[in-house]
């Protein structure tokens, strides 16, 4: 089970990625954070983007309502979405 909080109408919650990867995909839970794999290479920003635009699709929101809000240089990343409640969050590692 992903670990999360709700502050202010956000889920916030931990991303761990794997950069380079063959095609961007979720993988599941591991260790309390959501594993991602994205296959953009972590340059200039790019996996971070990737990043973005992929759990905005999975969750059903504008990429704007999903925020890195720390680890933009690491691949453990704290995320915060508006939009979604936490039930949304946990249906992605049960798929």
């Amino acid at each position: 089970m992903i670990d999360y909080s709700v502050r202010d109408g956000h889920v916030v919650f931990n991303v761990k990625v794997v950069p380079r990867a063959s095609r961007s995909e979720l993988v599941g839970e591991q260790d309390g954070s959501l594993r991602v794999r994205i296959a953009a290479p972590p340059v200039d920003g790019a996996a971070n983007e990737e990043l973005i635009r992929l759990l905005a699709r999975k969750l059903e929101v504008k990429p704007s309502a999903v925020t890195i809000v720390s680890g933009l240089g690491s691949r453990t990343k704290r995320i915060t979405v508006t939009g979604i409640t936490p039930k949304t969050l946990e249906a992605l590692t049960a798929k």
